[in-house]
């Protein structure tokens, strides 16, 4: 296996770098095209269309949507079947979750000017939300956590969760997590024709206000196609790490680490960048020793020959100044002073600080949460949380004075708009001084 060498020195490195990074959620025609029919096809026929597209691409064999749907008694059921050592498991990671997004909840506020006119926010939760939890290549009980329990804590009514089930299997784990994270009702169903149910709504699955949690190319061009309808999280593209090491961390450490990432999918990347070049040769021979002993080895091979990275920096400033560009989903710096030198990370979706701390342990049970911003979206957006359940309506209440004093100046601005009405409306409300 042959990863990609890079070094900040040379002349060409941040063009080499742009096109190592380089992930287009653009889809091909033919994808939009299929998406789009998929979409028309459930608006039309509601769960006739679900049931018809989930038996042909999940391979089942089911005549109603009520085949689909999994009991809140199946989903406790799990929750009692599954051993006890990954019973504790969840819940203990539930818990964390729980305790860390309860910090992200905001309340509504508001202040009285002097003359007694109230302005601020209320703060309300969604009446109901949707979340996509894959079930293709793996199974996946910490996203049911990671974008359920935010909602419960937000206060979100109804939860609806949909999760493909090939071939009629579903995950113990799964379920258990769903009955842990207080998921309302769960649909065994995915792809596409999910995305179109929750965001438009059939004969048996209601329709949501907002849907969440990451998918296939199919889901990510559903969510952009539905978007207007719904609210969406993000159009999440392959999970990336990068790791920022000094040379001190076991070099072993730092490859499994790498390595996290890249058994996710073919597409994942792992980049290392480090000052030091010896270090670089050592983590690269611990990847090598380290691949056979993965089930998906395979997955994690290509990752690695195709969007993996060694890069050998100058110093650690100038190591920051590549984490800035590349605007990361998970970093890493496994450095000395670690938490000091986060202050100069502008972009990055979570960041671990110190060398005992690996991003492993963000994906189940640390706390904050592991939906977060890809393909250099953390330039302008932030993990999934709280406050992607809560809207906000800005409260405005004038007393008599007020209304006259705001509405001088309305009228001023509304007829330098031309818009007359909005300025007579404003005047009405201006107080006479001679009277």
């Amino acid at each position: 296996m042959k990863m990609n060498r890079l070094d900040t020195s040379d002349l060409d490195f941040y063009a080499d770098l742009a096109a190592l990074t380089a992930w287009s959620d653009e889809r091909d025609d033919e994808v939009r095209d299929r998406v789009r029919d998929i979409i028309h096809a459930v608006r039309r026929r509601g769960d006739k269309a679900l049931v018809e597209l989930t038996n042909r691409f999940d391979r089942r064999d089911v005549d109603s949507v009520d085949a689909l749907e999994v009991s809140a008694g199946e989903m406790q059921a799990a929750l009692v079947r599954i051993p006890a050592a990954q019973r504790e498991a969840l819940e203990a990671a539930a818990d964390r979750v729980r305790r860390y997004h309860v910090h992200q909840k905001q309340d509504s506020w508001s202040y009285r000017e002097a003359d007694g006119t109230l302005l601020g926010q209320q703060v309300t939760p969604l009446d109901r939300a949707g979340i996509y939890v894959p079930g293709g290549k793996a199974a996946y009980p910490s996203s049911v956590l990671m974008n359920a329990i935010p909602a419960r804590v937000a206060g979100v009514q109804e939860i609806i969760m949909v999760s493909p089930s090939p071939d009629g299997e579903i995950n113990d784990l799964v379920l258990a997590a769903a009955a842990i994270a207080g998921v309302d009702r769960l649909f065994t169903i995915g792809g596409a024709q999910a995305v179109a149910a929750l965001a438009f709504g059939t004969e048996s699955v209601p329709a949501v206000d907002k849907i969440v949690g990451p998918g296939n190319i199919y889901v990510a061009e559903a969510k952009r196609q539905v978007f207007g309808k719904v609210g969406i999280d993000m159009i999440a593209g392959p999970s990336e790490i990068l790791v920022v090491c000094d040379g001190k961390t076991d070099p072993e450490w730092i490859a499994m680490d790498l390595l996290s990432q890249a058994e996710h999918d073919e597409e994942a990347q792992s980049i290392l960048l480090s000052p030091d070049a010896n270090f670089i040769d050592r983590v690269e021979a611990c990847l090598h020793a380290a691949l056979g002993k993965l089930e998906r080895e395979e997955i994690a091979r290509i990752s690695l020959q195709t969007r993996g990275a060694l890069i050998k920096a100058k110093d650690i400033d100038d190591c920051m100044a590549v984490v800035n560009v590349i605007s990361p989903e998970h970093l890493e710096l496994s450095i000395d002073d670690a938490e000091e030198w986060a202050k100069k990370v502008r972009h990055a979706g979570a960041i671990f600080l110190g060398r005992h701390t690996p991003e492993a342990l963000g994906d189940y049970c640390a706390g904050p949460n592991h939906v977060l911003p890809t393909s250099a979206t953390a330039r302008f957006s932030s993990p999934l949380g709280v406050y992607d359940f809560q809207k906000r309506s800005s409260l405005i209440g004038c007393s008599e004075q007020g209304a006259s004093e705001l509405g001088k100046i309305a009228s001023v601005l509304a007829r330098g708009e031309g818009l007359t009405a909005h300025a007579l409306s404003a005047e009405l409300r201006i107080k006479n001084d001679t009277q």
